[in-house]
């Protein structure tokens, strides 16, 4: 019989959410809930200082120009320097321009060109933290337990953008869009102060290398020799930039013509939160054998929103909408999380990391900015089902890639924590300059 004492002393967590994956998961969740309620806020900011539609998408650019000319050498650094130290500093930076953001938004009418600014400060900040994040995450994890720590990661993650898109709606229209900046300026201290905490002393040091330029074509190597990677980055270098342009720009407009303002449009981002959270919970359970086609086929519901906002729908028509369309891509987020785990050395995930975000989002600052002009040309509602219809159009074309149908589960030790060559820049001492 176990004795109470003993099963007091019990373990709380299982025995793979170590401290560092602990720490990882408190920090996302404190930016998630400040950041997804300051995109609310920063475009009724934009819609309150008189800005349309085009105005609107320029700020959304402006936030996203910085992360694609910055995503590569952000990534090569993250796997030259401790991955934590770089998650901090740009903890400090995305502070600072969100705090410097509220005080503008709070103290007076922000021209156009600050706000332009502002938000350039935070993507650049997010060029450095996501491959570094990202690469941070996967190395916290042992290959057997990586589907489950990740899905349990971003349930935890998409939790609180189902709180915080909701939460910063319905505070934009009580309170006014620059508090809830200012909110999410507290969030990055925090966060950043957690992340401050992460142990990567048991993680040996990078070997001597080339420089920046070797690493960044050695990471080119590792990408473009896999078609399924390359396909699907593809594929959502297209997705990703009509998503963004509905969701930053469209829709913050069809929830004031049609929808009721920025409360209706929180809520309707925070069911899709809610989804993404439901989606995370079944890949909890479900390990689907083959990966990515899995993933891929629940990708198609993703084009739901834009054609919902078409229409548009009513408001509780689109919370479901909304809801199917995040649980099912969360699927392909947690699959896709799990094949990179599983195929790509730990050293190089930073790198392969960037290429991929570098990929998704290289086309959405076009995306955003012609967001305003395609509803002139156009008009609003034609413009959204060309954003549907795109992401219907890119996930069945990259069906056809072999890989992405048939790259399986493996049950043995994946190549990120396994071989000779494993090694990582998140050592104390790093080796190398940056030449």
């Amino acid at each position: 019989m176990t004795s109470p004492t003993a099963s007091s002393r019990s373990p709380r967590r299982p025995a793979w959410a170590g401290r560092n994956y602990s720490l990882l998961t408190a920090a996302a969740v404190v930016t998630g809930l400040g950041s997804h309620g300051a995109l609310v806020a920063a475009a009724f900011a934009v819609i309150e200082t008189g800005g349309d539609g085009g105005d609107v998408g320029l700020v959304a650019a402006a936030r996203t120009l910085p992360l694609v000319l910055f995503l590569l050498i952000g990534g090569a650094v993250a796997d030259r320097l401790p991955r934590h130290r770089v998650m901090v500093a740009a903890n400090v930076l995305n502070c600072l321009s969100q705090a410097a953001f509220a005080v503008l938004v709070l103290t007076g009418e922000p021209r156009l060109w600050h706000m332009m600014l502002l938000a350039a400060l935070g993507g650049t900040g997010q060029a450095f933290f996501g491959p570094a994040a990202e690469g941070m995450l996967m190395s916290s994890v042992e290959g057997e337990h990586a589907g489950r720590a990740f899905a349990v990661f971003r349930m935890a993650m998409q939790g609180a953008v189902l709180g915080g898109a909701a939460l910063g709606g319905a505070m934009v229209a009580a309170i006014g869009p620059g508090w809830v900046l200012a909110a999410d300026a507290a969030a990055f201290a925090l966060a950043g102060a957690l992340r401050a905490f992460l142990d990567v002393g048991h993680i040996p040091p990078r070997a001597p290398g080339g420089g920046l330029i070797a690493d960044l074509r050695d990471g080119w190597q590792e990408f473009a020799g896999r078609p399924w990677l390359w396909g699907i980055v593809v594929q959502f270098s297209v997705a990703n930039a009509v998503v963004a342009a509905a969701d930053a720009v469209y829709g913050p407009l069809v929830a004031r013509d049609h929808l009721g303002g920025a409360a209706p449009w929180g809520l309707a981002l925070g069911a899709f939160g809610a989804g993404t959270v439901a989606g995370a919970l079944l890949m909890t359970r479900w390990k689907p054998r083959r990966l990515l086609l899995a993933g891929t086929l629940c990708v198609f519901p993703l084009a739901l929103p834009s054609a919902a906002l078409a229409v548009p729908v009513p408001i509780g028509v689109l919370f479901g909408v909304m809801f199917v369309a995040g649980a099912t891509v969360e699927v392909f987020g947690v699959s896709w999380m799990t094949a990179l785990h599983q195929e790509i050395p730990e050293h190089k995930l930073s790198r392969v990391s960037a290429y991929d975000w570098f990929g998704s989002v290289a086309l959405v600052p076009l995306a955003t900015a012609a967001a305003g002009p395609a509803e002139e040309a156009f008009g609003r509602t034609a413009a959204l089902w060309g954003c549907a219809g795109l992401v219907v159009l890119v996930t069945a074309a990259v069906l056809c890639v072999p890989d992405v149908r048939n790259l399986r589960r493996r049950r043995t030790t994946p190549v990120a924590r396994g071989g000779t060559e494993r090694a990582s820049a998140d050592a104390e001492s790093p080796v190398g300059g940056l030449g």
